[in-house]
């Protein structure tokens, strides 16, 4: 009987493969099977071996590759089959990656697991768009949500923006309306500052801003597509117009 293998559980990051951690980089590079994610960047996949075998499970709006449990079975007959296996995810595994779920299944059938955490996309797209997820003067408390998700006008989002925080939304392009809806029902000022990263840490990575009440109308002007977060909180506010001339600049 053959041994049995590892699987691997791995952030990639938010886009930029030097953002990678090392021991990231290195399981890529040696690695012989890596099942990956659809947000999961070309640059990063190019570090592969030239004979590694590339598996996608991209996951789209309304369309999945497999479902997440023939996922989970499958990282668990790779690793059976004597074969380590690296799961490359985009951002972290633990952070809204569905990396818990594949990690009890392979707990549960016995195989070896190994988490290797990545820079959340939040943290790398705000860090490259250089707005502070918290701030002396402006916030003290960061909330990170889903915003594409069933029941989420049924969600309780009291109390995660306004003075003094900052939201993080994942997920939330194909939702902006509902979202900036629920946020003002719940009491959020019209006026709140709020930011949408698009390709955050790549090349193409645009920053835009506006305030909650014009988000809908900013994500369909701007035609946003994913991968992009919402970042909602008077930080997205700070130093826009120094930003907007670096990246005018940089541009040139």
């Amino acid at each position: 009987m053959a041994d049995i293998g590892t699987i691997y559980l791995v952030g990639a990051g938010p886009g930029d493969p030097d953002l990678l951690t090392i021991r990231a980089a290195r399981l890529i590079e040696r690695a012989r099977i890596i099942v990956h994610d659809g947000l999961v960047d070309p640059t990063i996949l190019a570090l592969a071996r030239k004979d590694a075998e590339l598996v996608s499970v991209a996951k789209r709006r309304s369309h999945h590759t497999l479902p997440q449990e023939e996922i989970s079975e499958l990282l668990v007959r790779i690793a059976r089959s004597g074969e380590d296996v690296v799961r490359l995810k985009g951002g972290d595994p633990f952070v809204f990656g569905r990396g818990g779920e594949e990690a009890e299944v392979a707990r549960a059938s016995g195989i070896a697991v190994e988490v290797v955490p990545g820079i959340s996309a939040a943290n790398g797209a705000a860090a490259a768009a250089q707005i502070p997820l918290t701030h002396r003067d402006a916030s003290s408390i960061v909330s990170f949500v889903a915003g594409q998700c069933k029941g989420l006008k049924d969600q309780d989002w009291a109390g995660l923006a306004g003075k003094g925080r900052t939201l993080v939304i994942y997920m939330g392009v194909k939702t902006a309306p509902q979202i900036a809806e629920k946020l003002m029902e719940d009491g959020l000022a019209p006026d709140m500052p709020v930011a949408v990263i698009e390709n955050g840490t790549r090349p193409e990575m645009r920053v835009l801003r506006g305030l909650l009440a014009g988000l809908p109308e900013l994500v369909e002007r701007e035609a946003v597509v994913s991968p992009a977060l919402i970042v909602i909180g008077e930080v997205t506010a700070r130093d826009a117009a120094a930003f907007a001339t670096q990246a005018q600049e940089a541009a040139q």
